[in-house]
């Protein structure tokens, strides 16, 4: 593969980010030996490569979702700051769209 160059100057304008020369041609370095690094991996051959989700084997940790005893509406909204009508009452925080 041929490794193609990344214009940062170009890249930056679009972002609306200022760099200095020094600062453009050190990003440029560094992205190019990203390319260069994937350019690597593009060697090897993965086609009889299962593909993975997490490089270590992860099984799940969380317990089975099984009914279980829970609180009352009471219970529930009893520490509450605020309730009405078994519910709790919170403060608006979103503005109307119009």
């Amino acid at each position: 593969m041929d490794t193609p160059g990344i214009d940062v100057a170009y890249i930056a304008r679009l972002a609306k980010i200022e760099l200095t020369e020094e600062e453009t041609a050190k990003f440029s370095d560094d992205l190019n030996q990203v390319l260069e690094y994937v350019a690597q991996l593009e060697k090897w051959d993965t086609d009889n490569i299962e593909p993975m989700y997490h490089p270590l084997p992860i099984y799940d940790a969380v317990r089975k979702d099984e009914p279980g005893q829970s609180l009352s509406n009471d219970e529930a909204v009893q520490n509450a700051p605020a309730a009405q009508e078994g519910q709790f009452r919170v403060p608006k925080v979103v503005e109307s769209a119009h």
